[in-house]
């Protein structure tokens, strides 16, 4: 199959793009660069199967631009990554995720419109479930009531929204449309063929975060809420690796029927709390750093981890790699080998 990849040169999107490659798919990526990394497209060329990789420098709201490459390269399905996913960072400067996130979206759209693009799947997040009741927990995907409490889960619920009224109106004019959307619950850790990495500068996810302060390249962390009601008062999530995530993308595009909407939650469905994050960082790496307590963080929900047996039922997916510790270690062994992200 011919797939455009958004966000390619990013931290999920680059992983996505290997394991396309890796099950003889054709891609086109295509990344603007504002948080993607030229490093991870020039790692990408030297697999073997880089011949059936085209990418293309552009924004995702380039529409007639967009829509021609699509057109060109014979694009039969999408997976739309690009995105920015700095939860607190949405908080302080909502505007900058509405128009990113979802004002682009709705231009990329556009263009999978006039090129005619009949499957999407769509990266969306678990932030669209706000916080919910312990009785709900682990979330699943038919939860009544979405109510994000932060901006960036807005964003991409309005686009989850736009794309079921998108899908909805195709598939009532005979156009079928087969749709996809992935909450994803906390993605994590680094290719395990030490490829590929998370390359950000500062890092926002809290992995990363734990091994720079193991690699002494912080002075150490702070754990933002220890007064949650969870079993010792700090955020639980849910933590899956890249390497399942977009291996359930790619499951997910592969099973997708015309006319098809399908929204599944993707995790390991259990959840880890920051202070076992704290330990096992320290166990798998074997050096201890200082941790402190602070307040909490604006839009920051207590306990949020999820069911993921939908996907297992209709796709027959699930993840293989559940071992935190596991996830912790391939995080750590990229990060140590690239002390500068791709720029070493």
């Amino acid at each position: 199959m011919h797939v455009m990849v958004t966000g390619a040169a990013g931290y999920i999107g680059s992983h996505a793009v290997k394991q396309l490659l890796a099950g003889g798919h054709t891609v086109l990526g295509i990344d603007d660069f504002s948080e993607g990394k030229p490093g991870a497209i020039e790692a990408l060329r030297t697999i073997p199967e880089s011949m059936r990789f085209a990418f293309e420098p552009c924004d995702i709201a380039e529409v007639e631009r967009v829509a021609g490459l699509m057109q060109a390269h014979g694009v039969e399905a999408v997976i739309h990554f690009a995105a920015f996913a700095n939860l607190r960072e949405s908080v302080n400067d909502p505007l900058k995720y509405y128009r990113n996130n979802t004002a682009k979206a709705i231009d990329f759209i556009d263009a999978c419109d006039q090129a005619d693009i009949r499957s999407l799947v769509f990266s969306s997040t678990c932030a669209t479930y706000g916080e919910l009741p312990a009785e709900h927990i682990p979330v699943r995907e038919d939860y009544p009531h979405r109510a994000p409490i932060n901006p960036y889960g807005n964003s991409k619920l309005a686009v989850e929204k736009a794309l079921e009224d998108y899908a909805s109106a195709r598939n009532r004019t005979n156009r079928p449309f087969a749709l996809s959307i992935l909450r994803y619950f906390n993605v994590a850790g680094c290719d395990m063929d030490g490829l590929l990495g998370e390359d950000r500068t500062p890092h926002i996810r809290i992995i990363p975060i734990l091994v720079e302060a193991a690699l002494g390249r912080r002075e150490g962390v702070t754990i933002f809420g220890t007064d949650y009601p969870t079993p010792d008062g700090t955020c639980v999530r849910d933590y899956i690796h890249v390497d399942d995530l977009v291996e359930a993308h790619i499951a997910v595009m592969n099973a997708l029927q015309p006319g098809d909407t399908r929204v599944y939650n993707l995790g390991i469905g259990r959840g880890y709390s920051i202070r076992e994050l704290v330990d096992a960082t320290k166990r798998v790496t074997g050096v201890d750093f200082p941790v402190k307590e602070g307040d909490r963080a604006p839009g920051d929900p207590g306990n949020l981890y999820c069911a993921p047996d939908l996907i297992k039922e209709q796709v027959g997916w699930s993840a293989k790699i559940t071992d935190i510790d596991a996830i912790i270690k391939s995080a750590h062994d990229w990060m140590q080998a690239h002390p500068n992200g791709y720029g070493t």
